[in-house]
């Protein structure tokens, strides 16, 4: 689905990642973690196409993607970040912004906006002012705005980070319903090893900007590669 080799990135001089090797498969969702400043969120935004890595390759599909992204492509794929980025209108509107983008009926973008305001649990709130929301709310309308377009590819930058403990928690639990339910391929970057523990298939730890392991979140807690791996991870599984 998603291929990275060999990704390095420069930013003002200093080397941010170097030499990612990363493959996507069709319906898995796979971690990104890693402690502040090890290039989790820079990596996802190579990976979204949101920055040209200063060398290295990316195939979308099997197909070489080039510097200048077509709009074909960046079509297919959906972002959630940790701010809700809602415009300053309805909820409805808010989810309903992609599908009129691309120019679905107004029958079918109904039934859309709809069925994935409730699958969020949020569908009483349609009528509501996106800006008056909660940060669980608005962070459900993002996720359902995503869902709507059905994505390719799903990123979710640190979607978690901004709330509270239980409001994160039913958040959670919802959106590992949702991907049971769609098998939405996604690329979920988090700080919070529950987040990785209960949603991914698969984890990347990133640390100095390189991989240094690989594995189901199950596997890496039981047997880490590297002492700094066993470091890292100690804090989780104490």
């Amino acid at each position: 689905m998603l291929e990275a080799q060999e990704i390095c990135w420069k930013q003002d001089n200093r080397l941010i990642l170097q030499g990612i090797n990363f493959n996507l498969l069709s319906g898995e969702c796979v971690g990104l973690i890693g402690p502040n400043g090890s290039g989790k969120s820079s990596l996802l935004k190579i990976l979204a196409f949101l920055e040209t890595p200063t060398s290295g390759r990316l195939f979308f599909q099997g197909q070489s993607v080039p510097k200048a992204v077509p709009l074909s492509i960046r079509r297919k794929i959906a972002i959630v970040f940790q701010e809700s980025l809602l415009l300053n209108t309805r909820v409805f509107d808010n989810v309903a912004m992609g599908l009129k983008i691309r120019g679905l009926a107004k029958g079918i973008i109904r039934d859309k906006v709809d069925y994935w305001l409730e699958q969020f649990g949020v569908a009483h709130l349609s009528k509501q002012a996106a800006r008056s929301l909660s940060g669980g709310e608005a962070q459900r309308v993002s996720l359902a705005r995503a869902f709507a377009i059905e994505p390719d590819v799903l990123f979710l930058d640190e979607p978690f980070s901004a709330l509270d403990a239980p409001t994160k928690e039913g958040l959670r639990i919802d959106l590992a319903k949702v991907f049971k339910t769609t098998q939405t391929t996604t690329v979920l970057v988090s700080h919070d090893f529950k987040d990785i523990a209960h949603l991914t298939n698969r984890t990347l730890i990133l640390l100095n900007g390189q991989v240094v392991a690989e594995g189901s979140p199950a596997e890496l807690l039981r047997a880490p590669p590297t002492e700094e791996v066993k470091h890292f991870l100690a804090y989780f599984s104490s």
